[in-house]
C-alpha cells in the first residue's frame, strides 16, 4: 500500500514538474483544448467548472487597478525627467491614436466593398443607455479624470487611477528616498501576486470556454455569420496587414515576429478574458520579457487600455453602417469618412470592459438618422454575437497596447544605434 501511495505521489511529481516546463501559451491552449472536450462530451457535468472561468477574470479585474497605482506611482515617483521617456510616451499616443483611426477608416472600407445587412426584431435589455453624443463621452472622460481615488480603484477607472497615480508619483519625487523604496516595494509585491494570478490562466480558460459552449453554443451565432465574418475579417486585416505596415515603416524590419509574439501573448488571453482592463497584468509582463523600459510601459499599458481602441473603432463602424443597409439609407463618402472619425474617437472613449463599445454604436447610427429604438436592436445582436466578436475586439485592443508601446521604443533604440531583439 505504501508503495502505491509513494508511486502515485511521484507520478503527480512528475506530471507537475512536466506542467511546469512548459510556456504559459502552452499550457493556456492545453486548458483551451480541455475546455472544448469536457464542454462537448459531458457538458452538464463539466458546467458546474465554469465557475474557474469567473475566478480566474474576477481575480485579474480585482489586482488591476491596485497593480497599475502603484507602477504608475512608483514609475513616476522615481522618474529622472530622461528626454527618452518623453520623446517614447509622445510616440506610443501617436501610435494609438493613428492606429484607432485607422482601423476606423479599413471598416469603413470593408463595409463598402462587402455590405451586410442585419435581421431586426430582437427585443433590447432596458438597463441599456447609450450616450447622446460625442460630447457626453468626452465630457464622461473627462470627469474620470477628477474622480475620488478610492471610487476610482473601486470602479476600476483606470483614467481616475493614472491621474491620481501621476499627481502622487510627481508629489513623492520631492519625498525622503525611504518613501520611494516603500513604493516601489508595493508596485513589487503587487507584481508578484499578478504573476500567481496569470499561472492560474490555464484553468482560467478552460472554465470560460466550458461556460461559453455549455451557455451559447453555435447555433446562435449563424445567422449573424456574415456580419461576423465582415467584423473578424475586418481585425485580421487590421491586426495582420496594417499594423505590420505601420511598425514596418517606423521600424524598416520584419515586425511579423513582434506582431505575432504579441497576438500569441496577450492575445489569447485577451480573446478569453473579453477585457481590455483585465489583460493588463498580462501585458505588463510581456513588455517586462521584451526587454522594454518600465518608466514607458507602467504608463502605456494602462493608458492604451482606455485609449487604444481599434477593435472597438471596427465593431461601431461596421455595425452602424450594417443598420444603414439594412434600412436602405444611402451612406455618402463624406459621411462614411465622418463615421470614421466619429467612432475612433468614440472608441477612445470605450470602457475597457466585455462589451464597452456596444453602447456606442446608437451614437454612430445617429449620424444617419436611424431612430435610437432601431439602433438599440443592433446592440442586442451585439450581445448575441459577442461570443466571438467581442472576443476577437478585445485580442486586437489588448495585443497593440504591448505592440505599439513595443514599436515606440524599439523605434528610439534603432535611432540610438541599438539592435533590436527581433
Amino acid at each position: 500500500m505504501g508503495t502505491s501511495k509513494g508511486g502515485i505521489k511521484n507520478g503527480v511529481h512528475v506530471l507537475a514538474e512536466k506542467w511546469s516546463r512548459l510556456s504559459l501559451v502552452k499550457r493556456i491552449l492545453l486548458g483551451l483544448a480541455m475546455g472544448i472536450i469536457l464542454a462537448i462530451t459531458i457538458p452538464d457535468a463539466a458546467r458546474p467548472l465554469s465557475i474557474l472561468g469567473s475566478l480566474f477574470v474576477g481575480a485579474l479585474r480585482a489586482v488591476a487597478p491596485i497593480l497599475v497605482f502603484f507602477l504608475v506611482m512608483a514609475a513616476i515617483s522615481q522618474h529622472k525627467g530622461v528626454q527618452k521617456t518623453t520623446d517614447v510616451m509622445k510616440t506610443i499616443i501617436i501610435l494609438y491614436l493613428l492606429g484607432t483611426l485607422g482601423a476606423a477608416f479599413v471598416a469603413v472600407a470593408a463595409s463598402f466593398i462587402h455590405p451586410v445587412t442585419i435581421e431586426l426584431g430582437l427585443e433590447t435589455p432596458p438597463e441599456l443607455a447609450p450616450p447622446g453624443g460625442v460630447g457626453e463621452v468626452l465630457k464622461t472622460l473627462l470627469m474620470n479624470l477628477v474622480d475620488n481615488p478610492v471610487n476610482a480603484l473601486a470602479t476600476a477607472n483606470y483614467i481616475g487611477i493614472l491621474a491620481w497615480a501621476i499627481l502622487l508619483g510627481i508629489a513623492i519625487r520631492k519625498a525622503p528616498e525611504p518613501a520611494k523604496v516603500v513604493i516601489g516595494s508595493m508596485a513589487d509585491a503587487v507584481s508578484q501576486v499578478v504573476r500567481w494570478v496569470v499561472n492560474f490562466a490555464p484553468f482560467g480558460v478552460m472554465g470560460i470556454v466550458i461556460n461559453i459552449i455549455t451557455t451559447h453554443g453555435l447555433k446562435a451565432l449563424t445567422s449573424y455569420g456574415q456580419l461576423i465574418i465582415l467584423l473578424v475579417g475586418t481585425m485580421l486585416f487590421v491586426a495582420l496587414v496594417m499594423n505590420p505596415l505601420i511598425a514596418f515603416l517606423l521600424l524598416h524590419k520584419n515586425p511579423y515576429p513582434l506582431v505575432f509574439k504579441c497576438l500569441k501573448n496577450s492575445g489569447i488571453t485577451a480573446f478569453f478574458t473579453r477585457s481590455s482592463a483585465a489583460n493588463i497584468p498580462v501585458n505588463l509582463a510581456l513588455c517586462e520579457e521584451l526587454g522594454l523600459d518600465k518608466d514607458v510601459y507602467s504608463v502605456s499599458i494602462p493608458l492604451g487600455a482606455t485609449i487604444n481602441m481599434e477593435g472597438a473603432a471596427i465593431t461601431i463602424s461596421i455595425l452602424a453602417l450594417a443598420t444603414a443597409n439594412t434600412l436602405g439609407v444611402n451612406v455618402s463618402m463624406g459621411m462614411a469618412l465622418l463615421l470614421s472619425f466619429v467612432a475612433a474617437i468614440s472608441a477612445c472613449g470605450t470602457s475597457g470592459v466585455a462589451g464597452g463599445s456596444l453602447l456606442l454604436v446608437p451614437l454612430a447610427c445617429s449620424l444617419f438618422g436611424i431612430p435610437n429604438d432601431v439602433a438599440m436592436q443592433v446592440v442586442a445582436i451585439g450581445f448575441i454575437i459577442g461570443v466571438v466578436q467581442d472576443s476577437c475586439e478585445t485580442a486586437l485592443n489588448s495585443s497593440t497596447d504591448v505592440l505599439w508601446t513595443a514599436v515606440a521604443e524599439f523605434a528610439y533604440w534603432k535611432k540610438m544605434g541599438r539592435e533590436l531583439p527581433f
